[in-house]
């Protein structure tokens, strides 16, 4: 999988204002802050043969990928090269790499609640109601707490959170 550091990718950008940037975060991400010219196609809706029809994005030119910091950018490339594109590089560190590099950047409102954000929310909810129902109804609603402190390992271990993933289908997302 090829990488590009977001200087170097600043630097090609400013011979060719013509290269494809692909960002692959959720749409409340993206209005929140986004690297100027970059598409949004977020991970969960990625799709080759769509991208190509929609976005224009021939399969055999480079194509750059964003993501917050750099893990869905991996997921998405890779998705992207089985779908037949050839020269997909993972921008390193993401959209908060290229804002951190002093690099220009679009920022919209901070009135979205960000995905991570909506994560711990519902996770702490779910915790919390797990332990009173247990508490007060039944001691089997413990599971609730387990099953959700389980899920949260797993995300943490695998970078995939399937609760991210349902929330992020939500209509405000």
């Amino acid at each position: 999988m090829n990488t590009i550091t977001p200087r170097q990718l600043n630097e090609r950008l400013q011979q060719d204002k013509k290269l494809h940037l692909l960002d692959v975060r959720t749409p409340v991400e993206h209005a929140k802050i986004h690297v100027p010219g970059v598409q949004l196609a977020p991970l969960d809706q990625l799709d080759a043969a769509k991208l190509a029809r929609a976005n224009g994005f021939a399969k055999d030119q480079p194509l750059y990928i964003f993501c917050r910091t750099g893990n869905r950018a991996k997921q998405a490339a890779q998705k992207l090269a089985k779908g037949g594109y050839t020269q997909c590089s993972v921008v390193e560190g993401g959209t908060m790499a290229w804002a951190e590099s002093g690099l220009p950047v679009h920022r919209g409102a901070d009135r979205f609640m960000s995905l991570e954000r909506q994560v711990r929310i519902a996770a702490g909810g779910v915790v919390l109601a797990g332990v009173l129902l247990a508490h007060f109804v039944h001691p089997a609603f413990l599971w609730f707490s387990g099953f959700i402190g389980a899920g949260l390992a797993f995300a943490g271990i695998s970078d995939w959170c399937g609760m991210g993933m349902l929330l992020a289908k939500l209509p405000w997302n």
